[in-house]
């Protein structure tokens, strides 16, 4: 029976973080960095640390910023584990407060497709970013997209799976069938089912939980 499985992107699905890319580019990492780290162990409300950010990055020029999201790459395992849950016949979904195009590039870089991305976007003006931010998940929570995904693609929540790392994930793995921290911080650990720290033990997860085959079984 088909599931249901949500991923977070930055810190789960990609070790890279956009908005610091992006801030290098501009000369304000270690500050992108400060906020996001706030907004992570839930220091910040992830809306207002997203604002914050945004405005960071404003009057960035549209090359710049395609070039950051060039250097955004998957966690090594990752594309495989998208495969292997799509082969089973999953909706794999990604939910980011991130950014579409940076998504969408890596996931193209490392030949994986998913199923649905709810991302963010970064407005261009005049071929510069204009230090706003739009998109569902800004104000929106995960959770909500959880929901609207299971009932669109008539998945009981009792089958769906979320995989996240940072405070704006709680939302969907507090409502998750399987809640899955994937080096979670210490203040998301709490909510999770359980705990894997590389896309390998994710996939032995799935395994055992019989989301995927394993790579020896029938």
């Amino acid at each position: 029976m088909t599931r249901l499985v949500a991923f977070d992107f930055d810190g789960t699905l990609s070790d890279s973080e956009m908005t610091v890319l992006l801030g290098e580019r501009c000369g304000v990492a270690e500050e992108m960095a400060d906020i996001t780290e706030r907004a992570m162990n839930d220091e910040l409300s992830y809306a207002e640390s997203l604002r914050k950010r945004a405005a960071l990055l404003e009057h960035l020029e549209e090359e710049d910023a395609e070039a950051a999201y060039g250097e955004v790459e998957l966690r090594e395992g990752a594309a495989d584990v998208i495969e292997r849950l799509r082969e089973r016949g999953h909706y794999v979904a990604v939910f980011t407060g991130g950014f579409e195009r940076g998504v969408a590039a890596a996931l193209e870089r490392a030949g994986a497709e998913v199923d649905e991305i709810v991302a963010n976007r970064l407005p261009i003006e005049g071929g510069r970013l204009t230090g706003e931010v739009e998109g569902p998940l800004i104000e929106g929570t995960k959770d909500e997209q959880l929901e609207r995904v299971a009932d669109e693609q008539g998945v009981p929540m009792s089958r769906t799976v979320a995989v996240g790392d940072g405070a704006n994930d709680l939302p969907m793995l507090e409502v998750a069938g399987l809640a899955v921290g994937y080096e979670p911080k210490p203040a998301v650990e709490p909510s999770c089912h359980v705990v894997v720290e590389s896309m390998f033990e994710l996939a032995e997860l799935f395994e055992d939980e019989g989301v995927l085959v394993g790579h020896g079984g029938a």
